[in-house]
């Protein structure tokens, strides 16, 4: 029974995070946006103490639920793990024990601990889980849902119906895109062949949240006196961590899967206090104890059959159908110029200070605190935010407006960033927050390469921060070039994104190293 609740709310979290990359709609954010906020690390990096702490008592109650539950990557691991076990009937039961792999396991860690006091980022989140997990959703799995999106948006029209609408598909980083589908090759051969292998031997967060299960106070306990040595539990754990020589669990490793409780017909294996009050052989040392009454599981408060809550259920109903139909909200945006022409993408310009959201409050604390998730690139409803792709910050999110310009009614990022590296603004706040200053380049300007009138960055400037002024004050039919009125300049990048000059704009946002209130 309690494999079976830890499956079910293991499904609920792993669909629910997976939605978060690919629902484009931004519908689901407002109801599932919490379970990316419950990730360790990055709970961790907004210092949510309440999150911290509450994972860490689960940890310390029940062991390491949180990656068998919680943690997407984890859940994955299983999935990959289990469709090799029903290939063939001898992979049930293809996995050994093995010592851990302690010196690689502090290794990664020091290693990752190191890199972010070091300012390293880029090199730390590769290994982080959660976020190598947003990696994979958003750079794999969001195009094959996006295409059958288009597909079916395709058929609907059809049939003259507009349920469905097609959405751009397209790499918003190639080294990004190498490093998921890296990580995601990697990931798939140590669960196919060996099942936890990446969780406790490259994990972080697994080798931290190990420290705190090696006495977690409810675990798997082997009863010697029932148990006939088969060795059955050994070969159907995925951690490799039980040691049936010795009658030992090394709980540092275990995740609490319950494999091991159904596996064995003799019910040599069950999930209780490890520290009651009838003495077991060795109980404090091995985790190996004698027969438990069932009076006695109880008083360490556990119940023998416990059946999950009808609230999770409703909740998974719930974001289904809202993600069936809640596509049909929104608008299509215009792909063509006036329906007629393609629209011819300009260079991304060379910056001198990159962009980050409003709510970043400027450069230093967003790469501090981001992992990189891809979660605010996933949901910017306007194609601003895209992986960057310098050493220093590789794959934390940059801002740039080819294909979009940042509207300042949207908050989608702020309202989803589960690290703190974009915090929560509202729709006043960002419009007088200053993140960038646009930046005019005469030279390319078509008012003075094509002789023409334009203004079309003064016409659509949201705030009013761009003036067009004569190009000869003494000429009084002299053509009108655009001017920046820096102090109320907020950087959305209205102006670039419009601007008609070719291969690069002839007007460009800066961004600011620290943002300024208006």
């Amino acid at each position: 029974m309690l494999r079976k609740i830890r499956i079910i709310l293991a499904a609920l979290f792993f669909i629910g995070v997976t939605l978060l990359f690919l629902d484009f709609t931004g519908t689901l954010h407002a109801w599932l946006g919490w379970m990316a906020k419950v990730q360790f690390l990055p709970a961790v990096l907004a210092s949510n103490a309440v999150v911290v702490c509450t994972l860490l008592l689960l940890t310390i109650l029940f062991g390491r639920v949180y990656c068998s539950v919680i943690c997407p990557l984890g859940v994955m691991q299983d999935i990959i793990s289990w469709i090799h076990g029903k290939t063939k009937k001898k992979n049930r039961f293809r996995f050994s024990y093995a010592p851990a792999k302690n010196w690689l396991r502090y290794g990664f860690l020091a290693a990752f601990i190191i890199l972010l006091a070091l300012g390293v980022h880029s090199l730390a989140i590769i290994i982080a889980p959660y976020s190598a997990y947003g990696r994979i959703a958003a750079n794999l799995l969001a195009p094959l849902y996006q295409w059958g999106n288009n597909l079916l948006a395709w058929v609907a029209e059809r049939w003259d119906s507009y349920a469905f609408y097609s959405t751009e598909v397209w790499i918003r980083s190639l080294p990004t895109f190498i490093i998921a589908a890296v990580t995601f090759i990697v990931i798939f051969v140590l669960a196919w062949k060996r099942g936890r292998t990446y969780c406790n031997t490259v994990c972080p967060v697994g080798t931290i949240l190990g420290f705190f299960s090696r006495r977690s106070i409810f675990a798997p306990v082997i009863d010697t006196e029932k148990c006939r040595s088969c060795g059955l539990c050994g070969k159907q754990c995925k951690a490799s961590c039980i040691d049936m020589e010795k009658h030992e669990i090394d709980y540092s490793r275990c995740v609490a899967c319950m494999d091991c409780i159904e596996t064995c017909k003799d019910g040599a294996i069950r999930f209780e206090c490890r520290y009651g009050k009838l003495p077991r052989r060795d109980a404090s040392r091995t985790g190996v104890g004698s027969d438990v009454s069932r009076t006695d599981v109880e008083s360490c408060g556990m119940q023998k059959d416990n059946s999950p809550k009808d609230q999770g259920r409703r909740a998974f109903l719930a974001s289904a159908v809202i993600a069936g139909t809640a596509v049909a909200a929104k608008a299509q945006e215009m792909k063509t110029d006036g329906g007629y022409a393609d629209v011819s993408y300009a260079d991304k310009p060379l910056r001198k200070t990159p962009l980050v959201p409003a709510g970043a409050r400027g450069i230093k604390n967003f790469t501090d605190k981001c992992t990189a998730c891809q979660l605010c690139v996933s949901v910017c409803p306007n194609n601003v935010l895209r992986p960057s792709t310098s050493l220093m910050n590789l794959m934390q999110p940059e801002m740039s407006y080819e294909r979009g310009w940042c509207r300042p009614e949207c908050t989608s990022c702020s309202d989803i960033c589960p690290a703190g590296a974009i915090l929560p603004v509202s729709v006043e706040e960002k419009s007088s927050i200053q993140i960038g200053r646009a930046v005019v380049n005469l030279d390319l300007c078509i008012v003075n390469t094509d002789e023409v009138s334009c203004g079309n960055c003064a016409r659509h400037c949201p705030s009013h921060a761009i003036r067009m002024v004569k190009k000869n004050p003494d000429d009084p039919d002299s053509l009108l070039i655009p001017a920046v009125r820096g102090g109320r300049c907020i950087g959305c990048g209205a102006c670039e994104n419009l601007c008609p000059a070719r291969p690069l704009t002839a007007i460009h946002v800066e961004g600011r190293e620290v943002h300024k209130e208006m």
